[in-house]
């Protein structure tokens, strides 16, 4: 085991003037984003680069006091070190500091002060070419006892930078808002949902239910709903069923949850006579966008069907293609997930695997690759897959997961939301038209999300919708 690195001061007395130190960093996107998301300044100067192009610099520059830091971190830990304590600083910017250059912070010993130990600094942070980019001067009080301790070893950080939604919401703009009928939105978070998604521009809500409710959940929320349509309905039943009905008369081309059970919306949907059924099985999927993960991903089913059989898990893999193809993926990469990766007479699982891919070797399922049983590491880390002798073109870069039933999906996508800080846009799939359900507890880019996943679903028909990548 090699020996920790060590930080050791110079105390009062060690130091003399003309004594430097320095560090050097090179300047990333990522230190505008950590700087960022420490100090809250989001000056568009240093995080758009469309505005940042028409700015006085043309390009993306760094906060000024970045480079500040770096001088903070040769005073905190080389020169004098560990027990110094600041006084005072003083920075001049002299030059913008761009994306890829390499900075050299330097502090020089210029005086030295017996009374209280004081210490005076010149200051200057120099690019590659050598031009300066700060000078100052800085006041410390330096220590006078001998310092020496292991340098603490910083936390990884993981950022997300959100950039499949994005992409997401880009590819829903130019178009107009896609008539939405929205079943018994009576509670704030549902009216707030459908208000939220409308100013975004991407449905146009026709709210269904008891207009007196809908109008004091309105009122709650503090939203406007003036300009939306509201077809009376006297109870969630009845929300529902006519919620199905304005889809079925042409009137809206989504349906949308409000603040009723999903398992009543759907008692709507389903009925063959009246509902929305199609030949195929309905299903649900989240288009996940997981932090440190290169692609989207996109999970099913975790919310409609419990124990899916071998038919149904079929059906929901069509779906999930249908989907990928929509948002880009023109041939995805279809793991059908179990908690080992061979075959297993006591493991069901993995023989609807086997199953499922011998269908799409013979054309009953297309448009994608899929390969089974695979467990979930293998599916989507390379490594993981190399380890166990995999050799598949879908072991390790996996875009759709098929998990065995509700309950692995359930489990599976609140891991990667509430521990992993993926964002996830859920929708229903196999039905007439594409369903959304959000949750109260889904954020805003969430709900978002949802109905820009299901706008794009819904206007497929017409005009394929172009690629997208996860930029976790």
């Amino acid at each position: 085991m090699s020996a920790p690195d060590m930080i050791e001061n110079r105390t009062f007395d060690e130091i003399a003037v003309g004594d430097t130190a320095s560090v050097v960093r090179t300047f990333a996107e990522r230190d505008i984003q950590l700087f960022a998301l420490m100090s809250g300044d989001v000056n568009p100067a240093h995080l758009d680069p469309a505005y940042a192009a028409t700015d006085m610099f043309h390009r993306v520059i760094a906060h000024g006091l970045w480079g500040g830091g770096l001088i903070s971190a040769v005073l905190g830990t080389q020169l004098p070190g560990p027990g110094a304590i600041y006084l005072s600083q003083s920075l001049k910017f002299v030059h913008p500091v761009g994306l890829g250059d390499t900075i050299t912070a330097t502090v020089t010993v210029v005086e030295k002060l017996a009374e209280h130990h004081r210490v005076r600094f010149d200051c200057r942070c120099t690019n590659q070419n050598g031009q300066d980019v700060i000078t100052g001067q800085a006041e410390v009080v330096a220590p006078t006892e001998k310092v020496r301790r292991p340098r603490v070893v910083l936390p990884d950080v993981q950022l997300s930078d959100h950039d499949a939604y994005r992409q997401l919401m880009a590819l829903t703009t130019g178009h107009h808002p896609v008539p939405t009928a929205i079943a018994h939105p009576c509670s704030a978070a549902a009216i707030t949902a459908a208000v939220e998604a409308a100013e975004a521009g991407l449905i146009a809500p026709i709210l269904v239910g008891p207009e007196a409710k809908i109008r004091s959940a309105a009122e709650a929320a503090g939203k406007d709903i003036a300009a939306y349509r509201i077809v009376a309905a006297p109870h969630s039943h009845a929300a529902a069923a006519q919620a199905v009905a304005l889809v079925r008369s042409g009137e809206a081309q989504l349906l949308m949850k409000g603040s009723l059970h999903t398992d009543e919306l759907m008692g709507a949907v389903v009925p063959s006579a009246t509902g929305l059924r199609t030949e195929r099985r309905i299903s649900h999927a989240y288009v996940m966008d997981v932090p440190g993960h290169p692609t989207l991903l996109i999970i099913t089913d975790a919310a409609i069907n419990i124990e899916p059989t071998l038919e149904d898990k079929a059906d929901i893999i069509r779906n999930a293609i249908d989907l990928a193809h929509v948002i880009g993926i023109e041939q995805p990469r279809v793991a059908i997930l179990s908690a080992v990766e061979t075959v297993t007479p006591t493991i069901r699982s993995t023989l609807d695997a086997a199953a499922l891919c011998k269908m799409a070797d013979r054309g009953q399922i297309t448009g994608g690759l899929l390969d089974g049983p695979l467990a979930f590491d293998n599916a989507i880390s390379e490594a993981a897959a190399k380890e166990k002798g995999i050799v598949s073109p879908v072991a390790g870069r996996a875009e759709i997961l098929v998990v065995p039933n509700l309950e692995a999906g359930n489990m599976l996508a609140k891991q990667l939301t509430f521990l992993g800080g993926a964002d996830a846009a859920g929708v229903v799939l196999g039905a007439r038209v594409p369903i959304i359900l959000t949750s109260r507890a889904d954020s805003l880019r969430t709900r978002l999300a949802s109905c820009a996943v299901a706008v794009l679903m819904a206007r497929a028909a017409t005009k394929a919708a172009p690629g997208l990548t996860a930029g976790a």
